[in-house]
């Protein structure tokens, strides 16, 4: 994995459990595991899946990254504000990185 090649910027987030306001409703609040980590954007795609409600958008998009220990797909990444769920983590070579499967949170 070059340096060069790392030219995104994404965090890396953990669920902190849920919140619940003073209106009643609950909401999953994230803490940070890893900020301003360097990544490599590998492929976006978009595409039209059909729902019970109709079509909806669907976002995927795949990153490498440096080695990081202890991440799940309970985990997400944000990535220019946007909010991404992990949806897939692929191990490159021995501990030398990771590729990053998300998909765009609704």
């Amino acid at each position: 994995m070059r340096a060069g090649e790392l030219s995104r910027t994404i965090t890396l987030q953990r669920s902190n459990g849920e919140t619940k306001s003073s209106t009643g409703a609950v909401t999953l609040s994230w803490v940070n595991l890893a900020t301003s980590l360097r990544a490599e954007r590998i492929d976006e795609t978009a595409d039209e899946t059909p729902r019970t409600f109709g079509e909806a958008e669907n976002i995927t998009i795949m990153f490498r990254i440096r080695y990081v220990g202890n991440l799940t797909t309970a985990d997400r990444v944000l990535y220019e504000g946007t909010p991404y769920n992990l949806v897939g983590i692929t191990e490159i070579g021995r501990r030398r990185g990771l590729e990053l499967r998300c998909e765009r949170a609704r």
